[in-house]
């Protein structure tokens, strides 16, 4: 069987990227690669350079426009991806597409893959997340596709209730977290040297997009991050010892400005601060395994951080709807609630707590093995047509 994995961001790699060195390695299955989006920007890292260096080859790129990053700036970056899609299949022809979450680039190659009658395979599905258009991306993703590997049992139901075959919707759990059950992080010292700065103890992790579906509020939410930032964890800091680290946000409508703020206050920060465009996979987990918390609004703190013992600031909407573990906080994205939280979650007794008491909804032991037995069961001569699936009400 031939399975095209299509990826677009470092998040997204790196959580597909165990999955994709079994299938690489396995008799009988032909691995094919697109690599889109932020992969290709030198302004988000050129982050294809890490998959290749992983031992992949790409077999397809497909750039993006990304310098206008307003609504109709992304539609349009949407239509080269359909066109590069369009493309990309008919040369490769692959059995399967296997693609992961919820961004515009995902849509693009689900609805291209649905035209030439590929089935696609989904992982992510059912969740919501009520503050960025991604919500109802990830539900157009789920009607395009033909299986579907959930992280909950909550997300498997979802996934029904909107009509999809009970047998095609498996809960697998989260790959992502299966995958740091067996991680070995690299040493603070190490980390620090290929960061090439020293790290203070008690360091943050932050990474901020901007509220999609709240346009034009970006900047005012970014500023109270950064302001209550300073106030609460900056000040007093020893010069030149970095107390946060900052990954760069999505390429999506107005991360322009939310990445500008951010590298314009981490560059005056005395080197208290600082913007990584990427860490990739290795680093990232590296530094949330030796960080006091992870702090904004990505999906990585409540799928990926709870499994580390570390507790995490949400800020905001975007994450709205999505399930949570107890060791997710919540506040609004105004500077006085986010000063606020963060002494809380800084504080010795919720550390503690996050250490020895966490639960994380989206562990199932044994992800990635599952994932990857399933979909060696799909032979492409079983490939069935989809039917609708009615509950009965």
């Amino acid at each position: 069987m031939t399975i095209c994995v299509v990826t677009g961001t470092r998040a997204e790699y790196g959580i597909l990227s165990e999955l994709m060195k079994r299938l690489k390695d396995t008799d009988g299955v032909c691995l094919q690669i697109i690599a889109t989006n932020m992969h290709l920007s030198p302004r988000y890292g050129m982050t294809v350079e890490e998959i290749e260096k992983d031992g992949f080859d790409v077999d397809v790129r497909i750039p993006l426009p990304l310098d206008d990053d307003s609504s109709r700036g992304t539609v349009k970056a949407m239509s080269v991806a359909m066109d590069g899609f369009a493309n990309a299949f008919a040369s490769l022809n692959p059995d399967m597409i296997l693609i992961l979450g919820d961004r515009y680039e995902m849509l693009a190659a689900a609805s291209a893959a649905a035209i030439f009658g590929i089935p696609v395979a989904h992982l992510h599905g059912g969740e919501i997340t009520e503050g960025a258009y991604d919500d109802f991306i990830r539900h157009a993703i789920t009607k395009l596709s033909t299986y579907h590997f959930t992280a909950t049992e909550e997300y498997r139901q979802r996934v029904i209730q909107m009509g999809e075959e009970p047998e095609r919707v498996f809960n697998v759990g989260s790959a992502a977290v299966d995958a740091i059950s067996r991680f070995k992080p690299m040493s603070k010292e190490a980390l620090a040297q290929s960061l090439g700065v020293k790290l203070a103890d008690g360091f943050i992790v932050v990474t901020f997009h901007p509220v999609t579906m709240h346009p034009g509020e970006a900047v005012g939410q970014t500023d109270a991050l950064l302001e209550a930032l300073d106030e609460t964890v900056i000040a007093g800091k020893k010069e030149n010892e970095v107390c946060v680290i900052f990954t760069m946000p999505n390429s999506d409508a107005e991360g322009r400005a939310v990445a500008e703020m951010t590298e314009k206050w981490c560059a005056v920060s005395h080197g208290r601060a600082l913007a990584v465009k990427s860490l990739g996979r290795v680093r990232y987990y590296s530094a949330l395994a030796h960080a006091a918390a992870v702090v904004g609004n990505s999906s990585s703190g409540l799928i990926e951080a709870p499994s580390l013992g570390i507790p995490t600031l949400n800020i905001g909407d975007r994450q709205k709807g999505r399930s949570r573990g107890n060791t997710v906080f919540e506040c609004t994205p105004q500077k006085e609630d986010i000063c606020a939280a963060l002494r809380h979650i800084l504080s010795p007794e919720v550390r503690e707590y996050c250490q020895t008491s966490g639960i994380n909804p989206y562990h199932k032991e044994g992800s990635v093995d599952s994932i990857y037995r399933i979909l060696l069961s799909l032979s492409p001569k079983r490939f069935k047509p989809k039917h609708f699936f009615d509950i009965d009400f």
